[in-house]
Order: C-alpha cells, then sequence, then structure tokens
C-alpha cells in the first residue's frame, strides 16, 4: 500500500508547484509590465558626439541613471580611452525628451576596471534614477529583466526590454595572460582574488552591454549586463544567439558612487 500512496502524494505534490507556476506567471508579467515604464525614462545610449560627423552621435553601448539622476552607469569597455580631439569628438549620451533624441555631453568621473564599470556626469536638469537593490538580494531562480538599445545602430535608438531568470551565481573565469600582459590589478586576480558575477538565462545582443538588469517587482536594479557567451564567431551573436549573458552585481557601482559623495 505505501507504494500507490507514495505515488499518489508525489502526484498531488507535482500537481501542487504546477498549479502554484501557472498562478504566478501572471503576476510576473503585470510586474513587468508595470515595472517597464518605470525604467525606460532613466536609460539612455552611449557613445560620442562630434559635430562634423554623418551621424554626429556615433552608438557604443547602453547606460542608465543612478545617484542624483546626474550620474550614468556603464561598462568601462562601452567608453572609449582616447577621442579624437582635433575633430571636437566628445563622450555623449542621446535621451529620448519626448520630441526626439537629444545629445548631452557627459564626462568620465570615476572608473572600476577590474569590474568592467565606469560612471559618466551629466550637466543641467537631472534624468529619472534608479534605485539599486541591496547587497546579496539576488537568488538564483529569480526572475529579471534588462532593458537597452540591442544592436542599436540598426534598430535605432528605442530602448528595448527583454526577461529572463538568473540561471547561476558564479566566480569569473580568470583571464589568461603572457607574461608581458600581467598588471598589479591581473596579479591580484591571479592569485586567487575573484568576484561573482550574474549568469543570466536571457538573450542580449551588442548593444545591450551597460543595461541596467532589474527585478520586475522591486523594480530596482540588481546588476548591469557587460558580456553575452559567443558560441563560435562574433557574428553568430545575431544569426544564432547562446543565450547566455553575465552580469555584473550591483554591489560594485554602489562602491563607486560612495567614493564620489
Amino acid at each position: 500500500m505505501s507504494g500507490p500512496v507514495s505515488l499518489r502524494r508525489r502526484a498531488v505534490l507535482g500537481g501542487g508547484l504546477a498549479f502554484g507556476m501557472l498562478l504566478a506567471a501572471p503576476r510576473l508579467r503585470a510586474d513587468l509590465v508595470a515595472a517597464v515604464p518605470h525604467i525606460r525614462p532613466a536609460v539612455v545610449a552611449v557613445g560620442t558626439y562630434q559635430p562634423r560627423r554623418n551621424p554626429a552621435f556615433r552608438f557604443l553601448g547602453t547606460g542608465f541613471a543612478v545617484g542624483d539622476g546626474r550620474s550614468i552607469a556603464t561598462n568601462a569597455h562601452v567608453v572609449p580611452e582616447v577621442l579624437d580631439g582635433e575633430r571636437m569628438e566628445e563622450l555623449a549620451i542621446a535621451v529620448a525628451d519626448g520630441q526626439g533624441t537629444a545629445v548631452r555631453r557627459v564626462e568620465r568621473v570615476a572608473a572600476d576596471k577590474d569590474h568592467d564599470l565606469v560612471l559618466l556626469r551629466i550637466e543641467g536638469a537631472a534624468l529619472p534614477a534608479l534605485e539599486l537593490a541591496p547587497d546579496d538580494s539576488v537568488r538564483e531562480g529569480q526572475s529579471i529583466a534588462f532593458t537597452g538599445f540591442p544592436i542599436g545602430n540598426a534598430l535605432g535608438l528605442t530602448p528595448v526590454t527583454h526577461r529572463g531568470i538568473v540561471s547561476a551565481i558564479t566566480p569569473i573565469g580568470i583571464p589568461q595572460a603572457r607574461a608581458r600582459d600581467l598588471d598589479p590589478a591581473l596579479i591580484r586576480r591571479l592569485s586567487g582574488e575573484r568576484f561573482d558575477i550574474y549568469q543570466l538565462d536571457a538573450t542580449a545582443y551588442p548593444g545591450n552591454s551597460g543595461s541596467p538588469v532589474f527585478d520586475p517587482h522591486s523594480r530596482q536594479v540588481i546588476g548591469i549586463l557587460n558580456m553575452v557567451l559567443v558560441k563560435r564567431t562574433k557574428e553568430s551573436v545575431l544569426s544564432d544567439p547562446s543565450g547566455i549573458s553575465y552580469a555584473i552585481p550591483v554591489r560594485y557601482l554602489r562602491a563607486m558612487l560612495q567614493t564620489l559623495r
């Protein structure tokens, strides 16, 4: 008798779990629908501006407003190290202002290359700033979404939202380097200094770098999208995306903001 009873109990438990997931799905969708209008106004296109270039604004990645609304967070690899001063090239962001896209100049005020983060600063009117989630609030399996400009040069500067889950919290891979490439930061990593990164079950594209990864329920930013797993070649990112992306935990962005106070 114990065998059939056990099987029936498992069936009931399994059915209850599936029913619970069905009930949760509409709530998750409703959370995301409500969150997107809150997130979009804070998301900006990051690039460079050169007045005699066509187009004058060159898109490089995504960023978002934090802190007092005048700080813009993005990835370090999005922002060029060198600008063409002779042709008056400057760092800039493009912001949807209700009547099109406004280009605003920015300056780099802080960088954390070890965690692929940069903070930019705008003058003038502040943008709506996103709230950062508490440290250690992220759990594997939780739903997430991110908003940015996938393939921005081709699709235009309209913020696009994708959703997924945190599939793993895992240490970032240690870079392989030749002896002549070693520097103090890399030596610290090779000696065991690693940090956890969020692996996402979500499809991202070139242009999404720097996008805010957020919890649809709380609308708080949990990380900054920074790379995509490439299965074969860079071209396959568009034609055959892996569906695996990575995000830097927001704690490192919070630490950068605190240095500016």
